[in-house]
């Protein structure tokens, strides 16, 4: 475990032991400026001395991987899951909305284009993942002094993916070529018959069915499905969407990575203009040269040029949580139409939603509350601690934010070694 260090400017410096820093807390020439990742302040004017750390970063639709390493140790490693709720919570957004301006302005026509994009415009969703990328470097540049930074970027061919033999023309001629819409293509390649009761129901009209909701899975043709009317009604009156399955993996995060790519380059160039890009295909040779075993945090270090730098016995996993649930209602309405208020109280006891405390000698984080003050307490990988656990048992450690971080200890050794699934 290193301690990291700030000069008594706040400029990062090179970290220490522990057992330097409690000297130093000791004899009241440092101060504690943050606890996880644990980082101290100086009181006294030191230049310090610093080696060149270089970082590395493996960017992601759902995970980021970093690594900050010298050319003998890693001095932090780290992951983030990225948050997968926006579209969800700007669909559910939109649904309100409309019920809305429905109920209380019916005589109101609609109107239609008449908003415009700003140019360069990314969907929320796209833009957060960018802004993240950024604010987590920027967090690691606070505490270490990055003198270099490599970004790992992907660029996907869809139409490879799903058809290897693809070429010339046939890029222009999708799956749905010579089709009118998506509807009649699903229903051709259903042969136009019922695929939940192949035609038995005698009923001839066709309908199509989404497996996925349509706010989370869109309309591609891998996410519908051909359902005759009596077996549709059938379906979501009975709640048996879970018969069916999507045909296919979605390829959201591949289409997303290639826009994301230039977008998280060029954004972090204008912040640090000390960064390069490298590809997959490099970090993969170097994984497998070196006997590494693939997670995030293995390739960011492969990224970093110094693949077989010394791991620092501790990870740590940060998790992206929303800062505010702004919804005024429930989504379910009551009987009689009542529609049941969406507040509860920011504080009970003293505490609130996504705290990190301490119970029984363990730190876990607030995920639930009531107002009698029993809470649900968790880890970020969401293990349970206690599903009615006393304000009584619980010592603050640190307040919610929108980033949550858990350190980890690494119980992988620093020899090279192969995963037997790896393919050469």
């Amino acid at each position: 475990m290193l301690v990291y260090v700030l000069n008594k400017h706040g400029e990062p410096l090179m970290p220490c032991k522990p057992k330097k820093a409690r000297l130093l807390l000791k004899e009241k020439k440092a101060k504690v400026v943050k606890q996880t990742p644990f980082t101290i302040q100086l009181l006294y004017g030191s230049s310090g001395y610093k080696q060149p750390v270089s970082l590395g970063v493996d960017a992601g639709t759902k995970h980021i991987g970093v690594s900050a390493t010298t050319e003998k140790n890693v001095l932090f490693e780290g992951e983030v899951q990225l948050r997968t709720d926006i579209q969800n919570l700007l669909s559910t957004k939109r649904e309100f909305r409309r019920a809305r301006r429905n109920r209380k302005t019916r005589y109101r026509k609609a109107k239609f284009l008449n908003r415009k994009k700003d140019k360069g415009w990314l969907a929320p969703s796209v833009k957060h993942k960018i802004d993240s990328h950024v604010t987590f470097i920027n967090k690691i540049n606070k505490i270490l002094p990055i003198k270099s930074i490599t970004v790992e970027v992907a660029q996907f061919d869809i139409q490879k993916i799903k058809n290897p033999d693809i070429e010339g023309v046939a890029y222009q001629q999708g799956e749905q070529w010579g089709f009118w819409n998506v509807r009649e293509y699903v229903f051709y390649r259903d042969n136009h018959t019922c695929q939940h009761c192949k035609g038995k129901s005698k009923d001839k009209i066709l309908n199509v069915h989404h497996i996925e909701s349509r706010k989370t899975g869109g309309d591609s043709p891998n996410n519908l499905i051909t359902l005759c009317e009596t077996c549709h009604k059938k379906i979501h009156k009975e709640g048996l969407e879970h018969l069916f399955k999507r045909k296919s993996d979605s390829y959201r995060d591949a289409s997303q990575m290639t826009v994301l790519r230039w977008f998280i380059y060029n954004s972090i160039r204008e912040m640090f203009p000390i960064v390069k890009l490298t590809y997959g295909y490099i970090t993969k040779n170097t994984r497998i040269v070196n006997g590494l075993d693939k997670t995030h945090i293995v390739d960011a270090r492969c990224i970093s040029g110094h693949p077989l730098a010394e791991p620092a016995g501790v990870t740590y996993f940060y998790k992206q949580v929303r800062k505010n649930n702004r919804q005024l209602h429930k989504a379910t309405i009551l009987k009689a139409g009542i529609r049941k208020s969406n507040k509860a109280k920011r504080f009970v006891k003293g505490f609130q939603l996504f705290d990190k405390v301490a119970y029984e000698g363990q730190t876990c984080f607030i995920f639930g509350r009531r107002q009698t003050g029993y809470f649900d307490i968790r880890l970020l990988d969401g293990t349970v601690i206690s599903r009615s656990c006393s304000f009584k048992k619980l010592v603050i450690k640190e307040k919610a934010s929108s980033w949550l971080v858990e350190r980890r200890e690494d119980r992988s050794h620093s020899s090279p070694r192969m995963n037997s699934g790896v393919s050469l």
